[in-house]
């Protein structure tokens, strides 16, 4: 590992052994928090706060589809110590996966996404921590704890949030330091000696001037599936991944701020474990085509190859934000530097020549390898005052520059390509109250974005240049009808800069370019809230056009990742957000999306597999069959998905409660690849969890019991066509028991 990496490193196993030793037995977030407590009082839902505009706002006046999980939901989802692919589902719309474990997700928003397994991959989907864009798909994947809620917002965020966000964002928000002292965390142990610890310190090193919050969150997993081809048991699936977090707040004056923060990371552990031949008809199940087949055995893989399914990433993060009240306007910057090194490496083609299971025609063991290095820096000028008006205006500063190597341990030699990306943004925002029920919001962005690539070694093609400058803007109209009622329109154009992909370079062949592509989207709403704010019923729908929308094709029997551009994509659907406090003691939540995605390209052809029945019209061009994609939906777009939660509990006393907390997910029917076939889609997918337990002190303590993928479902989540027809799965059922602590 690099040098930069190394006295952090010494510094977190110091504070790691610390903590650990202090809040071993620290404690989660109680059901509702402390905004949520004062309405719970009046058995009134909470007031849900959103930063879709750059600045702390009730959702219920917010021209925008969104959804938060609050810190309940999120304990919940990563109580199995799950990574970010577990979001998958958890709001109406999106979509998480992955083929590289832990990390490198895809990030999917109204069926918009991005397939592209390599590590230069771009996404319309951006990544939020603390206000700092995670561009890299590596650093999409940094864990998430120690959070305040995690924000989904779905469509454009083009003016405010810069362009890659044309499909939508998912905005984390980590708890920061306050000057009241907390103390809390868990520690979970579960099925296949499953360990999560999560911890948090923080408080006044000087009153009302310096504050700190130091938190920490460590997963961690032992072998469990065996090794059928060596004919070890236990050999592979464990891993180890730590994050820390430490925070300074200085406050020198009632006006002035700083927030320092510090996110490191240290994963050591397995990627993506690709399972060959477990789709398609088979001999035992003639009639079997996208559905696991006998070849599939959880707990078995074959691999003569990939050193374990090994991957190994140290990530590092140091953001510094300040803030200025000025009578009538805040002044903010932020600044911030990330880095992320390492590597995955794979049985590729899920198996081995001699005993399969099934067919394999070659062997594939491919490691892939990262080093980067990102720097942003944002200045804002906003308004704060309480009139009819208000603005902000501001100017964004990205740059980017990593190394992809690219190994193959049979085919093919290492390549090592370098991509560089910077790009600056001028953008403002403004809102005016026309009436006292109405409500006008205008922004504009004006972004230029420049990409270059080369090859540092192994090959010589020649030098990559791309580059764009565009103009973002949205225009919405916000209107209460009642009290309790609003509806709201919105029409918004992003795009999402062009991109290099250069992956291909190993397997000599010239680099794909991709340019950007840009969207309009149409957009109504409304929002309300009945019964004395006692049911929130929330929806959007909406209409969107894509023109040169990106798309990557993966794999087929080239074995090549390369990027195109349609003439046209479409999608049309809406949204519903339901929550129901039925009693004080009793809270439903529900989500509902339906999506319809189309690509509109008479004569887009694309590779195909090399073992699956393709279902689409081909052609041949020139040695090779094509399949042609028109009307086709997009890859990774269930037409539905789904959530529900359910929270019931028991006042015990004066001071305690037994709980109950389910949440269920669900996706619907889903084509893996540009090109549809037989084998490589999934029928409808759900999970659900479960979390059972008791809390005492008024939050103070909490015993419970939970359970991951509780019917214990096998969820195919992707594909790997070039070889043969391979696919990679969701986590086990994961049963557990956890103790914490909250003071």
């Amino acid at each position: 590992m690099s040098h930069r990496f190394s006295a952090f490193r010494a510094a977190w196993a110091g504070s790691t052994v610390l903590a650990a030793a202090a809040f071993g037995f620290a404690a989660p977030a109680t059901a509702q928090d402390t905004a949520a407590a004062a309405d719970a009082d009046d058995g009134q839902l909470a007031t849900i706060i959103v930063t879709a505009n750059r600045r702390d706002e009730n959702l219920q006046d917010v021209p925008v589809s969104a959804d938060i999980l609050d810190q309940e939901r999120i304990g919940a989802i990563f109580s199995g110590a799950a990574d970010i692919t577990a979001l998958a589902g958890t709001a109406p719309g999106l979509n998480v996966e992955s083929s590289n474990g832990r990390v490198a997700p895809r990030f999917y928003i109204r069926g918009l996404g991005n397939t592209d397994f390599d590590l230069a991959a771009s996404q319309p989907v951006s990544v939020l921590l603390d206000d700092v864009v995670l561009e890299n798909v590596t650093l999409k994947s940094f864990p998430i704890f120690d959070v305040e809620r995690v924000e989904v917002l779905r469509g454009p965020q083009g003016t405010l949030f810069g362009r890659n966000t044309p499909a939508g964002i998912v905005k984390v928000e980590s708890i920061k330091p306050s000057f009241e002292r907390d103390i809390r965390g868990s520690i979970s142990y579960g099925t296949y000696d499953t360990v999560s610890v999560n911890a948090a310190l923080g408080g006044a090193l000087v009153e009302d001037v310096l504050a700190f919050r130091v938190s920490l969150q460590s997963q961690s997993r032992e072998d469990w599936i065996d090794n059928g081809f060596t004919g070890q048991d236990d050999a592979l699936g464990g891993y180890s991944d730590v994050a820390v977090r430490g925070q300074l707040l200085f406050t020198p004056s009632e006006r002035s701020s700083f927030l320092a923060s510090v996110n490191y990371r240290d994963l050591s552990g397995a990627s993506t474990f690709f399972r060959a031949n477990v789709l398609g008809a088979s001999a035992n199940q003639p009639n079997n085509t996208n559905s696991l087949n006998e070849n599939y055995d959880r707990n078995t893989v074959f691999y003569d190859g990939g050193n374990g399914n090994n991957a190994v990433y140290e990530q590092l993060g140091v953001n510094l934000k300040s803030s200025y009240e000025f009578d009538g306007a805040t002044l903010t910057t932020i600044t911030s530097y990330w880095s992320s090194e390492g590597f995955s490496r794979g049985d590729i083609d899920g198996g081995n020549l001699v005993t399969g299971p099934g067919f394999i025609p070659f062997p594939s063991d491919t490691q892939d390898s990262l080093d980067l290095e990102q720097t942003t820096s944002e200045i804002r000028l906003a308004s704060n005052g309480d009139g009819p008006l208000t603005w902000q205006v501001g100017g964004f500063y990205f740059d980017s520059d990593f190394d992809v190597t690219t190994t193959g341990f049979n085919f093919p030699p290492p390549v090592t390509v370098n991509h560089t990306n910077e790009a600056w943004a001028l953008f403002g925002q403004v809102g005016y109250q026309l009436t006292e029920t109405l409500r006008a919001t205008g922004g504009i962005r004006y972004t230029d974005d420049q990409k270059d690539f080369f090859v540092r070694s192994g090959a010589a093609p020649q030098p990559v240049s791309v580059g764009d400058d565009q103009f973002d803007w949205d225009i919405s109209l916000f209107a209460d009808v009642s009290d309790d009622a609003s509806v709201y329109a919105k029409v918004a154009n992003s795009f999402r800069g062009p991109t290099i992909q250069g992956r291909d370079v190993a397997f000599f062949n010239p680099p794909s370019v991709a340019q950007s592509e840009n969207i309009t989207s149409y957009e109504v709403g409304y929002k309300t809230e009945l019964a004395d704010r006692r049911v929130r019923l929330n929806g959007a729908f909406y209409y969107y056009t894509v023109e040169d929308p990106q798309f990557t094709a993966v794999g087929g029997a080239g074995n090549l990742v390369q990027l195109i551009n349609a003439n046209k994509g479409e999608g049309y659907g809406f949204e519903f957000d339901g929550a129901f406090q039925i009693s004080p003691e009793f809270l439903v939540t529900l989500g509902v999306a339906y999506n319809n995605t189309e690509i509109q390209d008479s004569t887009l052809a694309v590779g195909i597999c090399a073992q699956c029945t393709v279902t689409d019209p081909t052609v041949n061009i020139g040695m090779n069959t094509r399949a042609l994609v028109d009307g086709n939906p997009f890859p990774n777009a269930p037409e539905w998905s789904g959530d529900f939660t359910a929270r019931y509990s028991i006042p015990v006393g004066n001071s305690g409660e037994f709980f109950i907390f389910t949440d269920w997910v669900y996706l619907g029917d889903t084509n893996f690849l540009l090109y549809e076939s037989e084998e490589f889609n999934a029928s409808s997918r759900f999970e659900g969890g479960l979390r059972v337990g008791y809390s005492g002190g008024n939050g103070a303590w909490e015993v419970a019991a939970f359970a991951r993928n509780i019917t214990d479902e096998d969820n195919v989540l992707g594909v790997v066509d070039f070889n043969n027809n391979t696919a990679f799965v969701n986590e086990p059922r994961i049963i557990g028991v956890s103790f914490g602590v909250n003071y």
